[in-house]
């Protein structure tokens, strides 16, 4: 770790007067006291803070703190486990990653709020939430009038900054410094007589390069240089290319009958390797001058610009693999005309989203045969990750699709279910559901007739006999959208018990029909 330099200048601290905050992690994480709420940069894995949060695990070893931690998404680096092992969580939000902080909030140690990613500073802004004591940033630079230059991600940092009491910029020395003038930071106006935001196309720019703060709220600059954490991107498989066929194959039947452009509205894709994968699978596909108004740019994003079928991309942070950052992150001068970072209020922003009619790819962990999705919850009560984004672009976009793989667990849990035990988005929010056997385009179509095209295209055929029996005595009972209720979490509940959902078929005239 780089050691405070506070007599004498630094080239990455332009402006002079800031020289003598320089102090060290230790320090700067002294600043935070039991009981406050903290805003810290990162989002997904990318432009974290990584000293300060790190020097406030040390120290809750000999002297207990708890905080409130707002972030943009989750943080790298595995500061979420090493922040809630210490003790130091109490409370977090509004998205995380980590199977450390994952068991803490399922055993009701750690309070989690699951937001959708572009509320969070909405809420901290009108007093619905308290608002950060102190926002603890990482920056690549200060410019000469004290501007915080961010480095692979903004998230909610802009947020943080502009409304903390006292700030902390953590300044890393390893981000490269052509991330300098990527970002576009654009604060909303206050409710109620805020203005519209006046951008309609992936790369319109309408805010600054920099985040901008009272210097004299800026208590203290940390040097720091380590890198950001490598996104656990798996490889492609048989499943992952099938299902990223089954929705190249659907957007070029709605470009052939004239419903999408050629080029394709912007892209939105939720993180991980099965979003990664189906995003790669359009290196192939007959789409050219595409664009990106996403929250995350995964290695996909990179892998479209290098072959010349992405033009432009905007997100909110980047996130890439071991294998790709070193190259991105070495060539970014090579990417930086065709890149924008912002908040993710804008990034996520609905407005936005219902101008620019996006095609939205997000996954679901189970969907039920209505189109009920559920992205959260293991067997309805154990948190996985959060709704993050999904939500934000699911309800405002053009096309909304959700994907998964039809089974898990070794073929122990189907994806597809009578209903889903933990509903994220409803089936109002979702037009396509697609898995690797097929893709049920469920726009038009009433609750019977979806649940039909999504046991007949999207179950595993292991699964699909006991759906159909589960639908068929279902519909005999009647009803708008019709339920076995005494039946509809039996799968669940068999899972709960003995580890693996059971397909049950009732015999001819059983009661339950």
């Amino acid at each position: 770790m780089t050691s405070p330099q506070s007599d004498e200048a630094h080239p990455r601290i332009r402006d002079h007067s800031l020289l003598t905050r320089i102090v060290s992690a230790d320090v700067a994480a002294g600043l935070i006291r039991d009981g406050m709420v903290v805003g810290m940069s990162g989002f997904t894995r990318s432009g974290e803070a990584k000293a300060v949060p790190l020097a406030l695990a040390r120290r809750a070893a000999t002297d207990p703190v708890g905080i409130t931690l707002i972030t943009g998404a989750s943080l790298g680096n595995d500061l979420d486990g090493l922040l809630a092992d210490s003790g130091v969580i109490q409370r977090r939000l509004p998205f995380q990653s980590d199977a450390r902080l994952r068991a803490k909030i399922n055993d009701g140690s750690v309070m989690y709020l699951d937001q959708h990613l572009s509320e969070t500073v909405e809420q901290l802004r009108s007093g619905q939430f308290p608002k950060p004591d102190i926002a603890v940033i990482e920056a690549a630079a200060i410019t000469e009038d004290g501007g915080i230059v961010p480095t692979t991600s903004v998230g909610n940092s802009a947020g943080f900054a502009t409304q903390a009491q006292q700030v902390i910029v953590e300044l890393n020395t390893c981000a490269p410094t052509a991330l300098e003038g990527m970002h576009d930071i654009f604060i909303p106006s206050d409710r109620p007589a805020r203005e519209p935001l006046f951008l309609r196309n992936p790369d319109d720019r309408i805010g600054t390069s920099v985040i901008r703060v009272d210097r004299d709220r800026i208590a203290a600059i940390v040097l720091s240089d380590r890198l950001d954490s490598y996104a656990n991107l798996g490889d492609a498989d048989d499943d992952t290319r099938a299902i990223s066929h089954h929705i190249t194959a659907f957007l070029e039947r709605e470009v052939r009958r004239g419903a999408l452009p050629p080029s394709l509205p912007p892209l939105q894709a939720g993180i991980g390797s099965i979003a990664n994968s189906v995003l790669s699978g359009l290196t192939d596909a007959p789409f050219s001058n595409m664009t990106m108004y996403s929250e995350v740019l995964q290695d996909s994003a990179f892998d479209l610009m290098d072959c010349g079928k992405l033009d432009f991309a905007s997100a909110s942070s980047i996130t890439l693999s071991a294998a790709r950052h070193a190259d991105v992150m070495g060539r970014l001068d090579h990417y930086k005309d065709r890149l924008v970072l912002r908040p993710q209020e804008i990034s996520n922003h609905p407005e936005i989203v219902r101008r620019l009619g996006i095609v939205a790819i997000n996954t679901a962990l189970e969907f039920d045969i209505y189109g009920n999705v559920n992205s959260t919850h293991v067997m309805g009560s154990h948190m996985m990750n959060g709704i993050g984004g999904s939500g934000d672009f699911a309800r405002n976009a053009g096309l909304s699709i959700f994907v998964t793989k039809s089974q898990a667990k070794g073929g122990l849990v189907t994806s597809v279910v009578p209903m889903v035990s933990h509903v994220d988005h409803t089936e109002h929010d979702v037009d396509v559901l697609v898995t690797e056997q097929g893709l049920a385009d469920l726009r038009g179509l009433a609750p019977r007739e979806r649940a039909r095209i999504i046991i007949d295209t999207c179950a595993h055929p292991d699964w699909r006999d006991t759906l159909s029996d589960y639908f068929e005595r279902a519909c005999r009972r009647g009803g708008q959208t019709p339920h076995v209720l005494e039946e509809a979490f039996d799968w669940h509940s068999s899972f709960r018990t003995t580890g693996a959902m059971v397909r049950r078929m009732a015999k001819a005239g059983s009661a339950s029909a």
